[in-house]
């Protein structure tokens, strides 16, 4: 008897008792839909966040601070409070009275020398008033710089010019009417005014032209990004009364390196910028935190979904256990027609595994459809304003794997009442009543 012949043979046996059977895979059922539910989620959730990683900065960008573990390069750290003072070392002041190592234009001319570095500009901590437009209600905001070529999702005009000297800016949509702006094609050209003031106490206006909208996203959504001519003017006139050792200091800067680096080249400028006392971080390694999160939070969820199918396994072990006592006497009958032990085993094995796929196979269909359901009331829902937002995603791949794993669990179910059916002596079993 070959394979093929097993399989429709197991098949056609397991349906013998529909109503044990059913609840069986009903049980399996239950444990694939919850576990393809929850990777839904996480695998919709992170699709969304690698799209949006632009809304961070540039893709090809890296985030460069004072390595903590080489601040004795820098003159920083003692056991007993004291440094030895170095002339040419800066710090910013952060909370509780810790300082932080600063980098200055010393730094960015430094990394800037290094290879595959195209491009190196500061991280500046700007702090406006407030923005308006034409008159309309004053408002406080974040304020974004734009590193290299950073290409936000706008909803219409383009993303702000870092080679000319004309202040430019990008704003969100949902900033549109508060400023009065008309709608969204109407809002591009014209100049919006920002508020900032000085060490001085005093305060200045700079007018920047509005070049394009940025479309709502749950990454850097609310934020105003300029371009570096009106960032560097903003952050010159915030200066203003500052001490001399105060001015041109910075917590971060931000690298550009090319876009046909590869892995181990962008492995290797990491290495040597901390080597040279710099810790890099790419923009995947800044949302690594966010995908630690969401992936903590399926585990939990996975496990529920575990738990269940360890308890349909028992299901699988109990009703193959029934179906070989009931089938004694056809056990019997197979042996006496010299169906050997090992096809009787693989026999009842396949029914196991049968069950496995069966709710296996439904319960991800029924993801599907559940996910699919729900993701066209939430995109017309709170989800509105976030498009491209799909809150369950089923990849191919994860849903074959699902089904893998939970075949796999209900062959090692079967193996006991497999093994116990071809162990059956053959006469005793034909005399079974």
């Amino acid at each position: 008897m070959k394979l093929f012949d097993l399989l429709i043979m197991a098949n056609s046996s397991l349906w013998h008792n529909k109503l044990r059977t059913f609840l069986t895979v009903l049980a399996i059922f239950i444990g694939a839909t919850t576990l393809s539910l929850t990777n839904g989620i996480g695998s919709g959730v992170k699709s969304y966040i690698n799209s949006q990683i632009s809304n961070l900065g540039n893709p090809y960008s890296l985030t460069i601070t004072a390595n903590k573990k080489s601040a004795h390069k820098f003159g920083v750290g003692s056991s007993n409070g004291l440094t030895i003072y170095n002339p040419n070392q800066r710090k910013i002041l952060g909370s509780f009275g810790q300082s932080s190592v600063a980098l200055t234009n010393h730094d960015i001319a430094k990394i800037a020398s290094i290879k595959n570095i195209k491009l190196v500009d500061p991280v500046y901590s700007i702090s406006p008033d407030y923005i308006q437009h034409a008159g309309s209600q004053k408002y406080s905001f974040l304020l974004a710089q734009s590193f290299g070529n950073l290409k936000l999702d706008l909803v219409r005009g383009q993303n702000v010019n870092n080679n000319i000297n004309q202040p430019q800016i990008t704003i969100p949509v949902n900033d549109i009417s508060n400023l009065d702006l008309g709608s969204s094609s109407q809002a591009i050209g014209q100049k919006v005014q920002i508020a900032i003031s000085n060490n001085l106490g005093q305060k200045s206006v700079f007018s920047a032209t509005i070049v394009g909208i940025q479309q709502t996203t749950l990454i850097g959504s609310t934020q105003i990004y300029v371009n570096n001519y009106l960032a560097t003017q903003l952050q010159n006139y915030q200066q203003e009364g500052l001490p001399t050792y105060s001015q041109n200091v910075y917590k971060s800067l931000e690298a550009i390196y090319p876009a046909n680096l590869s892995t181990k080249q962008l492995n290797q400028l990491i290495s040597t910028l901390n080597q040279d006392g710099y810790k890099a971080q790419t923009i995947q390694n800044r949302v690594q935190t966010v995908f630690t999160v969401i992936n903590s939070a399926t585990d939990v969820l996975d496990f529920f979904a575990i738990i269940t199918l360890v308890a349909a396994s028992f299901g699988i072990i109990n009703t193959l256990l029934m179906s070989v006592q009931e089938r004694t006497r056809e056990i019997g009958l197979m042996k006496a027609l010299g169906l050997s032990r090992s096809k009787i085993f693989t026999l009842f094995s396949i029914e196991a595994a049968l069950i496995g796929f069966w709710g296996s196979f439904l319960g991800i269909l029924f993801a599907n459809l559940i996910g699919s359901i729900v993701n066209k009331i939430v995109s017309n829902g709170f989800l509105k304003s976030f498009p491209g937002l799909n809150l369950f995603t089923f990849p191919a791949q994860s849903s074959i794997i699902i089904i893998i794993v939970i075949i796999v669990v209900a062959f090692l179910a079967g193996t006991l009442p497999a093994r116990r059916a071809a162990n059956k002596d053959a006469i005793e079993a034909l005399r079974y009543e």
